[in-house]
């Protein structure tokens, strides 16, 4: 079982102002894959913020962290900032893949700025901000999720094998 944390960046959202519909559409789909969200929180579109909550979450050995929002152009649009700022290691494929993958659906989504990355034994992905898109992008990674927090995990000795 994959434990998920899911951030959700929003000024609005993290003062009530705008009621969260992203974290929760991750927490349906987590539930409906078989994964236990062992964390949620809301934060505003602010550096330290962001970055306290992902190490604070890595901290907690959370398998798969997702954030949504904060990945556009937008002057407070700073998740993906943040996550660099504390991943160890990137990996650029999730992002590249969803954007790819997005493409199909929106020109917008040349726009998006996510990355995903690795900070000890959590993987971080930056997801949209709208339920439509989050559920498009998970979509997208979602098979490849298992097999990642495997590896982070220690637990796969040969990826080049069938069962690997």
């Amino acid at each position: 079982m994959v434990r998920v944390g899911i951030i959700t960046v929003s000024d609005r959202s993290s003062r009530g102002e705008r009621e969260d519909l992203s974290g929760p559409e991750i927490r349906r789909w987590a539930e409906r894959m078989g994964h236990a969200v062992e964390a949620e929180s809301i934060v505003p579109d602010e550096m330290m913020h962001i970055q306290a909550e992902l190490i604070a979450f890595a901290s907690r050995g959370i398998d798969l962290i997702l954030t949504t929002g904060g990945t556009g152009f937008a002057p407070r649009d700073l998740t993906p900032e943040a996550t660099l700022a504390v991943i160890d290691r990137a990996a650029p494929g999730f992002a590249e893949e969803m954007r790819r993958r997005s493409l199909a659906i929106t020109p917008h989504a040349m726009l998006s700025r996510a990355v995903a990355g690795i900070r000890g034994s959590s993987l971080i992905v930056n997801l949209p901000g709208s339920p439509k898109a989050v559920r498009e992008n998970l979509e997208v990674i979602e098979q490849a999720i298992p097999h990642a927090v495997e590896l982070l995990r220690g637990r796969v000795a040969d990826c080049g094998t069938q069962n690997g």
